[in-house]
């Protein structure tokens, strides 16, 4: 019993990292409606710029940190601005691969600047650093990572609600055009779209670094969080948590009880699932456009 516990709390503080990759991708797409499968390479220059001002700039870890959220809010209006805005009346599959190509061009940036061997961010907080409950081990930068992202989602919840910019983007996703007559600057919302989104994956990328990193370690947090963010629905952003931590869980689960070796395959069988039988995910509506 203590391990089935003990494989939920693993799956939990799993899955807070991939809930903020799937709010950084569900922040995209409500906006867009594209896809950013560059997401997890802005994630992961931004960890790298923060080791860089730590190891070789000498930077406070609160100093450094705070930078490269701001290396990331620029980085991703200067992607948007740069490249996203250029491509001549874009369709969503080529929208689709100009990310993919983002993504490859960040990888290699970074696999050239800092080399492809493990590296090691300086940290406070170790991965085996943490307190038992009840012969239950919980560490403290999985409480930390948990506890960025249910506070991001509220954040970023209330954003959407409440702030007449977070209503500017929902109403950009759901007719530009109209959004435009209205007075709504498009443009500059998608801009201020990518940074959030940007600073969301970030965040994400400076909790994983402690624990592992080299130039490919935000490709599972990435493809988990994609596939958590289409099992809750790529418009819900509290879908796209909670299917996060459901994956999180149920991974872990066949991982201790089936095979460590397929653990990875149960994200992608959960969302073929889901696709056929709910398809807009499982917390979002289902819209059917009339013409």
């Amino acid at each position: 019993m203590i391990d089935f516990f003990q494989m939920i709390v693993s799956g939990i503080a799993v899955g807070s990292s991939y809930a903020l990759m799937g709010l950084a991708m569900v922040i995209i797409y409500k906006t867009s409606e594209v896809p950013n499968f560059a997401q997890g390479e802005m994630a992961l220059i931004s960890s790298f710029f923060a080791m860089m001002l730590l190891t070789v700039f000498n930077f406070s870890v609160p100093a450094a940190f705070i930078l490269a959220l701001l290396f990331a809010v620029i980085l991703g209006c200067f992607l948007e601005f740069a490249v996203l805005r250029r491509a001549k009346e874009p369709n969503v599959l080529g929208m689709i691969v100009i990310t993919i190509g983002i993504e490859m061009i960040l990888l290699g940036v970074v696999s050239w600047k800092f080399g492809a061997e493990q590296k090691t961010m300086p940290f406070p907080l170790g991965p085996y650093d943490g307190v038992f409950y009840r012969d239950i081990f919980i560490s403290k930068l999985e409480l930390l990572t948990l506890s960025a992202a249910l506070v991001l989602m509220m954040v970023i919840f209330l954003f959407f609600r409440f702030s007449r910019l977070g209503l500017a983007m929902k109403a950009t996703q759901q007719n530009p055009v109209a959004a435009r007559i209205m007075g709504v600057k498009t443009n500059r919302i998608l801009m201020m779209t990518w940074g959030i989104s940007s600073f969301v994956g970030a965040v994400a990328g400076l909790l994983i670094s402690p624990t592992i990193m080299h130039p490919y370690m935000m490709w599972d947090p990435m493809l988990k969080g994609f596939a958590a963010a289409v099992m809750g629905g790529m418009t819900s952003l509290p879908g796209a948590v909670v299917a996060a931590y459901l994956l999180g869980i149920i991974e872990n689960l066949f991982g201790g009880y089936i095979s460590i070796e397929f653990k990875n395959v149960v994200a992608f069988a959960i969302i073929v699932l889901v696709l056929c039988v709910k398809p807009s995910g499982l917390f979002a509506k289902h819209y059917v456009k009339k013409v």
